[in-house]
């Protein structure tokens, strides 16, 4: 890896993102930009090509807002619906781009996808325009993606198992409740660490502001991130009890991830 990787967050918040609807709590009529959270999501850019991870609800309001020129892959870090439900709106880069876009996910993910969209699967094409994708399953074996290695990272979210993604210097994790000993063997030595952190309030199936600064304390990267916040935790406030080097995530974020860290 010979270049700069560029991060831009399209979307920190939890599934119902912040403002949550017919709440009026602090952080819900915040007019701090920051406590503005859409579903969480972000785009690697690296040597002139798009890298998604995750298309959520929000997806063309964020591909909008970026602005996104390019998505060349995607990769799923599971199939719940503020994940994935986005996928449609990939139409534009079709047509931009004149090819399909090759999404990678485990084959339980994949097998979601098909389901939710089976129309993009029909053997015979419609009258109407559908998304063109390619489907790759994936394990916990690394990939090549326009030079760059992606490496899947298990983790448990609840019961279930899902996949954050390490590449170059960087890894992003959302959703996990827990992580297993053999992924931690593969987060050192980051620059950049993503970590769920939904709330205070322990959850069944996400990390704690707590449990992730544990597990910071124990990985040490140079900079983390947390993502997936809900309206339990307005920024500003927030950030202000963090040690240093950790920060939350907000949307319209972008970090450079420089070559050779």
């Amino acid at each position: 890896m010979d270049q700069p990787i560029y991060i831009n967050v399209l979307g920190s918040g939890t599934s119902t993102g912040v403002p949550t609807i017919g709440c009026l709590c602090q952080v819900c009529t915040s007019t701090d930009p920051r406590d503005k959270r859409l579903r969480p999501s972000i785009l690697v850019r690296y040597a002139g090509r798009g890298i998604l991870i995750d298309t959520t609800p929000d997806f063309r309001t964020q591909a909008l807002r970026a602005p996104i020129e390019r998505v060349d892959a995607i990769l799923y870090t599971h199939a719940h619906a503020d994940h994935i439900l986005g996928l449609d709106d990939v139409r534009p880069f079709n047509y931009r781009q004149r090819s399909e876009i090759p999404i990678y996910a485990m084959q339980d993910t994949l097998d979601s996808i098909r389901r939710v969209f089976n129309y993009a699967f029909e053997p015979e094409p419609g009258q109407t325009s559908i998304p063109k994708i390619k489907l790759h399953p994936i394990e916990d074996e690394p990939f090549e993606l326009f030079g760059l290695t992606i490496t899947p990272l298990p983790v448990m979210h609840g019961e279930a198992q899902i996949l954050g993604f390490r590449f170059g210097a960087a890894a992003y994790i959302t959703d996990q409740s827990d992580i297993p000993e053999a992924t931690k063997e593969k987060l050192h030595g980051l620059d950049v660490l993503f970590l769920d952190a939904l709330r205070h309030k322990p959850h069944p199936t996400h990390s704690t502001v707590e449990r992730s600064l544990k597990w910071v304390e124990e990985l040490k990267p140079r900079r983390t991130f947390f993502t997936h916040i809900c309206h339990d935790l307005g920024h500003a406030s927030t950030e202000a009890t963090l040690p240093a080097g950790v920060k939350l995530a907000y949307d319209g974020l972008e970090i450079v991830v420089e070559a050779g860290l």
